[in-house]
């Protein structure tokens, strides 16, 4: 069984004065809080039981937000990271949760619109040996870690933040890792930048010739909103999608209904802690789609 990690501590430096009093994983992403997409994205790869990391300051608000993971049909656990001693520390922080699991990894800045539920996704999560990295091409790749491929799309090397790009393969913010992933972040040394950093875990998979890579092709748009340019044009991404097409990203709760995660009957209380939002309304159209005569919901 794959259990799923969320690292969303960090400083959040990026984004200051925004995150000065609450961390960038909180903030709204058009209509609901930025953690509600890589959540949904492990609910869309079958994830049923998760860590999310985040700094003790932060901790309490992201209970009071998502609770013990019922609400979605899940189990969610949460673990701190003190210090942003680097994304690696995730996985180090998760050792006891992960109790030698493989694990999909996400980072709580980052968003996969459109299904991650695709054969060709589940089918890697089979994989209980080596790690898999997602790319997604980018036009300024010198702001990305960057990996090169051969002419079969098999990995040649990884470069972090290129200054002469050989590449516009953009490593994106997930993960799948077996589980030697956390003994490998527990022989890093910390980088120039002091941190444990998650491009020395991916090169030792990849110098051991256990590293696949797998291209996000136009049924996914991954944005990483760490920053403010970022953050403002994945928020505008979204309201344009859910305008244009009525239907909601990263509802966390109509994910889990559909997969049968959660009842109808959980799906009308749900409902209700939303009150009178667009979210709300949102949950009550699934709910008289799914009843003959739907039930009023005041």
């Amino acid at each position: 069984m794959r259990k799923g990690i969320i690292l969303a501590g960090g400083a959040g430096s990026r984004l200051l004065p925004l995150t000065f009093a609450v961390t960038k994983q909180l903030l709204p992403i058009y209509d609901k809080p930025m953690i509600y997409y890589p959540l949904s994205t492990l609910l869309d790869l079958g994830i049923n039981d998760i860590l999310l990391i985040s700094t003790e300051d932060d901790k309490s608000q992201f209970k009071k937000l998502l609770g013990d993971g019922s609400n979605f049909g899940i189990k969610l656990s949460y673990e701190t990271q003190k210090r942003p001693n680097g994304i690696a520390e995730g996985l180090i922080i998760g050792e006891k949760f992960l109790s030698n699991h493989p694990c999909v990894f996400i980072l709580g800045d980052n968003l996969f619109v459109g299904s991650m539920s695709q054969y060709k996704f589940r089918k890697e999560i089979e994989n209980k040996k080596g790690a898999t990295i997602f790319t997604y091409k980018v036009n300024d790749p010198q702001r990305y870690g960057i990996v090169t491929l051969n002419k079969k799309s098999k990995p040649l090397n990884i470069t972090e933040k290129p200054k002469q790009p050989t590449s516009n393969n953009a490593i994106t913010g997930i993960y799948f890792y077996d589980n030697n992933a956390v003994q490998i972040a527990k022989t890093l040394k910390p980088s120039s930048r002091n941190e444990l950093e998650i491009t020395d875990i991916n090169q030792n998979y990849l110098n051991n010739n256990l590293l696949r890579v797998m291209v996000l092709d136009n049924d996914i748009t991954w944005l990483d909103a760490g920053t403010i340019s970022s953050f403002y044009e994945a928020s505008n991404m979204i309201s344009v999608i859910e305008k244009r097409t009525g239907k909601k990203i990263g509802c966390l709760e109509e994910l889990a209904y559909l997969q049968n995660k959660i009842s109808l009957k959980d799906l009308i209380k749900s409902r209700n802690r939303y009150g009178s939002s667009d979210y709300g309304f949102y949950l009550q159209k699934i709910i008289e789609n799914h009843v003959k005569l739907g039930p009023k919901i005041e």
